[in-house]
């Protein structure tokens, strides 16, 4: 009875922390009302890696871990969809990366264009898009070798990650949510996004069951 009292206290205070680091726009039903499809771009990654790596691979591998997080976020929406219930689509990653190239945009040049001229090029309603700090190669795995004490600490911190919805239209920042990222996150990129992902998904705007409950 002690360790069923001690889980759901842990998972709990894990709810509670992830809906602090949430933030939703106040105008979000209005701003999203026409929203249909949406793109999940590369996110932009800064690696701090204790092993000595040129500039020209560092570039490489942060390029890598972006790429790897769009691919799980597609791979958590289009797992979730077969369940629940979302008010838009979300556009084929291949779709959204070729586009991409087509109109000259190179991973290193993402964040140098507006939410709106991406929108544009993609020919979608909005972006979703994110920041990635890490001083390890996540999408190899993290260590393994941890101690009880750090799972529960959240001691050995790998980076933080963040993740956005922004408005074709306006350009306005809709939706974010933020969370560091350590061993108890998720032993690589899939497992990451998977997990802070369901911690939000109460608060994820586009979920047609969440927008049903608020109404009544």
């Amino acid at each position: 009875m002690k360790k069923i009292f001690i889980h759901i206290v842990f998972f709990a205070t894990i709810a509670v922390s992830a809906q602090k680091n949430i933030y939703e726009h106040r105008r979000f039903d209005a701003l999203s009302e026409d929203h249909k499809v949406l793109a999940i771009i590369p996110f932009i990654t800064n690696l701090d890696l204790d092993n000595e790596v040129d500039a020209n691979e560092l570039t490489k591998l942060a390029r890598r871990e972006g790429f790897a997080v769009q691919n799980a976020l597609e791979t958590y929406f289009s797992k979730r969809k077969k369940r629940k219930k979302f008010n838009v689509e979300f556009q084929n990653i291949e779709d959204t990366n070729a586009l991409l190239s087509q109109n000259g945009i190179k991973y290193s040049d993402l964040d140098i264009y507006t939410t709106q001229q991406l929108c544009k090029f993609l020919k979608v309603d909005g972006i979703i898009s994110g920041t990635l700090k890490l001083n390890i190669l996540l999408s190899e795995g993290v260590p393994t070798d941890f101690s009880l004490l750090d799972y529960f600490s959240g001691d050995a911190d790998y980076g933080r990650i963040g993740v956005k919805v922004s408005d074709g239209e306006t350009g306005k920042l809709l939706w974010k949510y933020e969370k560091g990222i350590t061993k108890k996150t998720g032993k690589n990129t899939t497992e990451l996004i998977d997990k802070m992902m369901k911690m939000a998904s109460r608060k994820f705007p586009y979920d047609k069951e969440k927008k049903r409950k608020n109404k009544n």
